[in-house]
């Protein structure tokens, strides 16, 4: 990894710490419909935390932490809540801009 690659995901890292910061990096990977980039979005909102902590903030086992976070993970609705939880977020619901179509 190149010096200037080290100092961008440093500086993401040390933003993802702040909850403001970290909440609207996933809600801006929402955005792209696409659940692998959510994951990683996820995982690297639970690394800047700490793999180990969050782990333990959530009551899973790292490998559970791990293997819900990874490219093929499916984290259930109750883990994916545990581990926002432990890093200060939460899941929320908002009216979409698209309207759906009635019938």
């Amino acid at each position: 990894m190149s010096k200037r690659d080290k100092s961008y995901e440093d500086n993401l890292m040390q933003s993802l710490l702040n909850p403001k910061e970290a909440a609207a990096y996933i809600d801006a990977v929402m955005e792209l419909e696409d659940k692998s980039a959510l994951l990683l979005a996820i995982r690297q909102v639970a690394k800047a935390h700490g793999m180990a902590e969050v782990a333990r903030n959530a009551a899973l086992g790292e490998k559970t932490l791990f293997k819900s976070l990874s490219d093929d993970g499916n984290p259930t609705l109750e883990t994916m809540n545990k581990i926002l939880h432990s890093v200060g977020l939460r899941l929320s619901v908002v009216a979409s801009a698209l309207q759906p179509s009635l019938r």
